[in-house]
């Protein structure tokens, strides 16, 4: 019974856990210089960063925040907004238009990776 009531948490955790993430990277870092566009791995480390200065280090596995890294670099979000993410840097200025795909891009994932394990 405790694996069922565990999977049935990590859908409720993500959805809590979304709004903080998508709000906090939609104020990713837009233009400056080319940036190479970063690894889901190193994106999802930033993720994590930013999760844990929120007090929610342990909302999400890591499985599922390297399924929402990897949707990120799948996307079409900039690399420099990414470069940002993966700096775990919630601090820097971007555009609305970024934010709203950066924020429409993990929601959009969250469905699917709520069961990564």
């Amino acid at each position: 019974m405790k694996l069922n009531d565990r999977n049935l948490r990590t859908p409720s955790r993500l959805l809590m856990a979304l709004p903080i993430a998508a709000l906090a990277f939609s104020l990713a870092a837009c233009g400056g210089a080319a940036v190479e566009r970063p690894s889901a791995e190193e994106v999802s480390d930033g993720l994590q960063k930013v999760l844990e200065d929120q007090g929610m280090g342990d909302a999400l596995t890591e499985p599922v925040i390297l399924c929402l890294s990897e949707a990120l670099v799948d996307s079409k979000v900039s690399n420099e907004s990414l470069d940002a993410i993966a700096k775990g840097d919630s601090s820097a200025q971007t555009d609305e238009d970024e934010g709203a795909l950066v924020q429409k891009t993990i929601t959009d994932a969250a469905a699917d990776c709520a069961t990564a394990e």
